[in-house]
């Protein structure tokens, strides 16, 4: 498969596939890379799709940046990817993991995307930071007059972060959208994820006995075919 490795603004970049006309722009969660699309474009160059990845701040080429993997350097990226990718495909859709879908949701609320892929995707920050607080014992007043506090998880809570959090719920999602969920996923509850399928008329797919992780192999069968049956339609 071919691959060219290149930059958009400064933002390290894959393509994938044989030159067409319809792309996926593929974008990791936490802990992920721009490398780990291949996969995924494997199965879509079968169905003549080129897929784009990139490096979120923090992640992959770009490790060495500090204090940048949130929403309000995020999404200012996105935005910029995005207008590139306007000016070279003609058919765009989306595959994004984690909290790459909550920063994919806040970028591209208004773009005219074919479709969206999501897997394990965070749907509610407010609620899943309020989750982090509660399991770590920290009260709002506490984190507004510390601003920033470390938890025993690894996570850090940022009463910053919390704010836009609670300034940006997701409102507006008219991207027909197709999510793969976990059963026990550990970080978004059952009840935001089909709060969301229902109020923007998606389809669901849940893994039993699946992880916000898909990372065993009897995972990893689940989300290779259900990314055929989502790519074949």
């Amino acid at each position: 498969m071919e691959k060219k490795c290149f930059q958009i603004q400064g933002i390290p970049a894959i393509l994938w596939g044989s030159r067409s006309n319809k792309l996926y722009l593929y974008i990791h969660g936490q802990s992920g890379r721009k490398e780990e699309a291949e996969a995924f474009a494997h199965i879509a160059s079968h169905y003549a799709w080129q897929v784009l990845s990139i490096d979120l701040p923090e992640h992959g080429e770009r490790k060495r940046e500090t204090n940048s993997f949130d929403p309000w350097h995020v999404v200012p990226e996105l935005v910029s990817v995005m207008d590139y990718i306007k000016g070279q495909w003609t058919h765009i859709s989306l595959f994004a993991n984690s909290i790459g879908a909550w920063f994919s949701i806040l970028s591209f609320e208004n773009e005219l995307l074919e479709k969206s892929l999501f897997v394990s995707p965070i749907l509610d920050m407010k609620q899943l930071i309020s989750t982090m607080m509660l399991r770590a014992n920290v009260s709002e007043t506490q984190l507004e007059r510390e601003r920033i506090i470390p938890t025993s998880s690894g996570q850090t809570l940022s009463w910053e972060y919390l704010l836009y959090a609670q300034n940006h719920p997701i409102t507006q999602w008219e991207v027909p959208t197709a999510i793969l969920y976990g059963e026990h996923d550990e970080l978004t509850d059952r009840t935001v994820v089909e709060k969301f399928v229902q109020r923007f008329h998606c389809n669901l797919t849940i893994m039993k006995n699946g992880e916000h992780w898909f990372h065993t192999s009897e995972q990893l069968e689940v989300l290779n075919n259900w990314i055929n049956t989502c790519l074949r339609e």
